[in-house]
């Protein structure tokens, strides 16, 4: 799996060890998130796509308060109210749920989103915007599965655990958009120093 767990693992304990020196609310923030792994910021942001129970694709500042404890995020209450009004860019009392989420990714240069990308489009076979089950079946051959091998796992299983790796996992869809896989893979990408190094873990990763 692209995401491997030692990336994960290092990712975590660097995170970790960052946080003690952090004074940023927003970094604070971020780096609590990435000491979960790469799906960490993904994470964070279901517990507030289920919150927003109209759908308006906004946050209150009680929302975000609660949806920063249902995570379990640890923040004094000065770093959550200066996090929010720097998330709050034109002061209206409610953030943008996407642009939260954009803010809260961690940076990545052109060449890794460029990858990223291709490897989006190669996964997503129908072209509707998200990965599924079906998608899969052409790209991913899960008869090389020791599970599959051994008779522990159907095909659709292993295709489901898959498409799980991309989820948080408070809510587990099998769908994957594409909004969901560049936030797990800007998870990864903060792992990794080096451009060169990620591009040629993603070629190989997914074959491009």
């Amino acid at each position: 799996m692209a995401g491997t767990a030692r990336h994960d693992r290092e990712m975590a304990m660097d995170a970790k060890k960052k946080l003690q020196q952090c004074s940023d609310p927003i970094e604070k923030l971020r780096l609590q998130c990435l000491s979960r792994g790469s799906a960490g910021i993904k994470g964070l942001g279901r517990v507030f796509h289920i919150m927003d129970d109209d759908r308006s694709r906004t946050l209150d500042y009680k929302e975000f308060v609660k949806g920063l404890n249902d995570y379990g995020v640890l923040l004094e209450k000065e770093d959550v109210e200066a996090a929010f009004k720097r998330f709050d860019k034109d002061a209206s009392g409610t953030i943008d749920y996407d642009e939260f989420l954009l803010t809260l990714r961690p940076a990545m240069s052109n060449a890794r989103k460029e990858i990223i990308a291709q490897a989006f489009r190669k996964l997503d076979k129908t072209g509707d915007g998200v990965i599924t089950i079906e998608d899969l079946r052409g790209v991913y051959n899960a008869k090389h599965h020791p599970k599959y091998q051994n008779g522990e796992m159907t095909e659709e299983q292993i295709f489901r655990i898959f498409l799980d790796n991309f989820d948080s996992p408070n809510e587990k869809d099998g769908i994957v958009t594409r909004f969901e896989f560049i936030n797990y893979y800007s998870g990864v990408s903060a792992s990794i120093d080096r451009d060169a190094y990620f591009i040629l873990m993603m070629q190989s990763s997914w074959r491009l």
